[in-house]
């Protein structure tokens, strides 16, 4: 009976707690006492590409199903990307700070998201698991950096799936000629900010749910469909829109120099978001070597090029000053006559969210799945069904989460709390792929590990200088010291310590200089975001290390220490020949 019911994947005790630290709350009492010695043996211990690859993913019982190809990959990868970003922040951005010159935000954007695809495409290609950066960061930072980091990586999932959904709320609104409010209900009795409830937003929240959770093969064929009609869609905005383009509204290109283009860079850097949950596939994909590389840098060449011809069109059809904060390209073909055309257009940005969405479910159910298997979460959340191969409990707990916070929370309080933290862990990746390639415990020199140490500490911290200077000063001068000192950092990376790994499938190219350029944009661009999305960042950050503390941390060392002792029985009973 008990194991019909861990089959069915239904709740009991010894799914959510069945580590030896919570037999008993004299256990649990231990544990706690032995906090400071376990999170040591955590935060020195790393992971192993075979363990990621073969133990932890065993531990979901059932296998996912291998059915997808880099064409999959390219239209899952733009899907997650094209959403509401390009069609709602452009001509925010275009009126408050770039002007005309947002064309050039959404390249410095792209370009900080392309360097970080090619440091996610690496990894996935040589750890192919469900896990994405966790995984990632698990191997080459240890257990405690990879849960910091994919904590805030599912916050930004929640919080961002429930911000699309408010806005495809608001554009069907508009499809259906009414107010992007009209179809939200007034609750008095609730604070301001929480009281328009958005009983569309759970709807489509459970469509998604459904979706994902019978086939990702399935789920890539809806996917594939909607992205080919949204692609038609965006073509059209910017044919149409060009046959109306005026050359004279590209006159005061910049208006506010270099400042307003990268701060506009750092908010437009919400249009990217989205490409990671493609990396947690490559455990679905058929031929990881060939097919990630492919779908992850061709879907972010397609999405970049596709961004910079809207923002030119944007602002060719209209002067940047009477642009539309919240409807840009509707209120713009409106401008020249074309009232018809904002139907096209509202239709082709709720096509482009619901994939947002589709997408982003499939993701942060992986990621979830992951952390589960190494019981730093509920191994609960680990099970993989059978029949559909897909993580249920993980992507309807993540969609209800999701749910829950779009159907209460205003789309103003959502969209103050995105991209933080995904800057964040695209820093931090790219940090960890330098630490693969230069550092193998038990064959980098102790000398070897000191100088990179050295290095990465000087590229972080004349990063965050650089970074911190732009935001304090008006002036050039401390560019003049902070940027030698991270080029001569990296200059010595290059130099001065050898590499001692090479990528067996495909690696980046331009090693060091590609993640040392990523770490420093990324960095850079954090250094544009507001203070109360770092207090709030720091708050989240802060939930999840009591959570680690109390309950990550133990379940984990249980875990890895039972893992230890299969181990080396397996390896006694092979030397004495049993």
């Amino acid at each position: 009976m008990g194991e019909a019911v861990r089959r069915r994947g239904c709740c009991s005790k010894q799914q959510f707690l069945p580590e030896e630290s919570f037999a008993s709350l004299g256990n649990y009492a231990r544990a706690l006492r032995e906090t400071p010695a376990r999170l040591r043996d955590r935060v020195l211990s790393r992971s192993r590409d075979a363990t990621e690859l073969h133990e932890i993913k065993a531990r979901s019982e059932h296998e996912m199903k291998r059915t997808l190809n880099w064409w999959d990959l390219i239209w899952f990868g733009i899907g997650a990307v094209i959403g509401a970003g390009i069609f709602v922040l452009t001509g925010l951005e275009a009126k408050e700070d770039a002007g005309p010159a947002v064309v050039l935000s959404y390249v410095v954007s792209g370009i900080s998201a392309l360097l970080s695809v090619f440091c996610y495409t690496e990894f996935a290609v040589e750890i192919p698991s469900a896990g994405g950066s966790f995984a990632y960061l698990r191997v080459e930072l240890g257990d405690f950096v990879g849960f910091i980091a994919a904590g805030n990586i599912l916050l930004e999932y929640i919080i961002g799936g429930a911000a699309v959904a408010r806005s495809w709320t608001s554009y069907c609104a508009t499809l259906f000629n009414h107010k992007p409010a009209d179809f939200l209900i007034k609750a008095h009795g609730l604070a301001e900010g929480y009281n328009q409830l958005d009983p569309i937003a759970v709807c489509v929240c459970a469509a998604i749910c459904v979706l994902a959770v019978l086939s990702t093969k399935g789920t890539s064929i809806f996917n594939s469909i909607a992205s080919v009609i949204h692609i038609v869609v965006i073509l059209f905005i910017i044919i149409a829109g060009l046959t109306k383009a005026n050359p004279e509204n590209y006159s005061d290109f910049a208006p506010n120099g270099a400042r307003g283009i990268f701060q506009a860079s750092a908010v437009l850097f919400f249009a990217y978001i989205g490409f990671d949950a493609v990396s947690t596939m490559a455990e679905e994909t058929k031929n990881p070597a060939r097919d990630i590389p492919i779908g992850l840098v061709g879907s972010m060449v397609i999405t970049t090029t596709c961004y910079c011809l809207m923002a030119v069109t944007l602002c060719l059809m209209q002067p940047y000053k009477e642009i539309d904060e919240n409807a840009p390209f509707s209120v713009a073909f409106q401008a020249v006559g074309w009232d018809w055309a904002k139907y096209i257009v509202a239709a082709g940005a709720l096509k482009g969210m619901t994939t947002v969405l589709l997408v982003s479910a499939v993701g942060q159910a992986r990621y979830l799945t992951h952390i589960a298997r190494t019981h730093m979460m509920p191994p609960w959340f680990a099970h993989v069904n059978e029949r559909t191969g897909t993580p249920v409990n993980a992507t309807v707990t993540m969609l209800s989460a999701t749910a829950v916070i779009a159907f209460f929370t205003k789309l103003e309080i959502l969209s103050n709390l995105l991209s933080i933290s995904t800057l964040f862990i695209f820093m931090v990746v790219a940090v960890a792929l330098l630490v693969r390639r230069y550092y193998v415990s038990g064959t980098t020199t102790a000398a070897d590990r000191n100088k990179l140490v050295a290095c990465l500490v000087l590229i972080i911290g004349s990063s965050i200088a650089t970074s911190a200077y732009w935001g304090l000063s008006e002036g050039w001068i401390g560019y003049a010291i902070t940027v030698p000192i991270w080029l001569i950092a990296t200059v010595a990376l290059r130099v001065f310590v050898p590499h001692a790994r090479n990528p067996k499938l495909w690696g980046v190219p331009l090693v060091p200089w590609l993640p040392s350029a990523s770490i420093a944009i990324n960095i850079f661009l954090l250094g544009s975001i507001d203070k109360e999305s770092f207090e709030r960042f720091g708050i989240w950050t802060g939930f999840l290390l009591v959570y680690y503390l109390l309950f990550g941390l133990h379940a984990s060392y249980d875990t890895a220490k039972e893992a230890g002792e299969s181990k080396a029985q397996q390896v006694k009973r092979i030397e004495e020949g049993i």
